[in-house]
């Protein structure tokens, strides 16, 4: 029996003497770390469904597909919240994607090295522009622009994609640019061996090997589409409706959530408010989710291949 114990403080000896030696001491401490994300993102959840609570129990899944939004009356309804944020962030990215990524060809295959540092130097700083200034831009310039073209308020779904394209270009335009340089040399020299022109080259060889890296840049993009909120509301019009024009006004998640959230004095329309909150987090892991389904299926064709 004696033996017992001189075995567990010689454990402990062990134990400890693994952690001053700083793997253990370092296992613990990333080990923290990482969790803490989890731990943040469940506090996160709790405290979104806790102070929706009221607004849950009165409207149900019925919140979701419901276009009324009247504080006043006591009516809340997603719907309108949720196309205009899906709407202009779609379109965003449909504007953005083709101009980032030729972009990125360009600076990382084409351009001369000076042209090629000198322009990601500007596409970077693009990058750190605080959101108002791109909602005054749009507000000043833009808007002007698409009453000229026929927009009868200026505002509405189709200013506030613009604004969102030119804000995510350089996420986009900058990680794809790092995917495309990061493809081995070998790879471009392979395929101008075999007899490939440099763009046949760059399109059949250096863009499908950086394509984890685009794709991941995309969806970078995207999730800063669906998040912004004050160069969104700046130029969307708040309208809580579904118009079939996206030249008409709209509405977003997270404009209509800086707009009343400082106003909602009833309990109702603030816990509606804190739902539509979490619709946006769950709709941004869901579109995130997919997009890493995606870049896993891509990576098992392209190893199946």
């Amino acid at each position: 029996m004696a033996a017992e114990p001189v075995r567990e403080a010689s454990r402990a000896r062990g134990f400890f003497g693994r952690l001053r030696a700083g793997d253990q001491a370092a296992t613990l401490i990333t080990a923290t770390f990482a969790s803490s994300v989890l731990v943040l993102t469940a506090l996160l959840v709790y405290e979104l469904f806790h102070g929706s609570a009221l607004s849950r129990d009165k409207f149900g899944w019925a919140f979701l597909f419901t276009k009324i939004w009247d504080p006043v009356a006591g009516e809340f309804g997603a719907l309108p919240f949720i196309y205009g944020t899906l709407a202009t962030s779609a379109l965003a990215l449909a504007m953005a994607v083709p101009l980032g990524l030729g972009a990125a060809v360009f600076l990382s295959e084409l351009a001369p090295p000076r042209i090629s540092d000198a322009l990601t130097f500007v596409i970077e700083l693009l990058a750190a522009v605080p959101s108002v200034i791109y909602g005054l831009l749009g507000v000043f310039i833009l808007v002007p622009l698409m009453r000229q073209a026929g927009a009868p308020y200026g505002v509405g779904v189709f200013t506030a994609s613009v604004v969102l394209a030119v804000m995510i270009l350089p996420f986009i335009v900058s990680i794809s640019r790092e995917a495309l340089l990061a493809v081995p040399r070998e790879q471009r020299e392979a395929a101008l061996a075999l007899g490939a022109t440099h763009w046949e080259s760059t399109w059949q060889v250096v863009i499908p090997f950086a394509r984890l890296g685009i794709i991941g840049s995309v969806f970078l993009a995207l999730a800063r589409a669906l998040g912004e909120t004050m160069a969104v509301t700046m130029v969307i019009g708040n309208d809580p409706k579904i118009h079939a024009s996206l030249l008409a006004p709209g509405y977003t998640i997270a404009a209509v959530i800086a707009n009343e959230f400082t106003e909602a004095t009833a309990d109702l329309h603030l816990s509606a408010l804190i739902e539509l909150g979490l619709v946006l987090f769950f709709l941004t892991m869901l579109l995130n989710g997919i997009a890493r389904l995606l870049i896993l299926s891509t990576t098992r064709r392209g190893t199946a291949q």
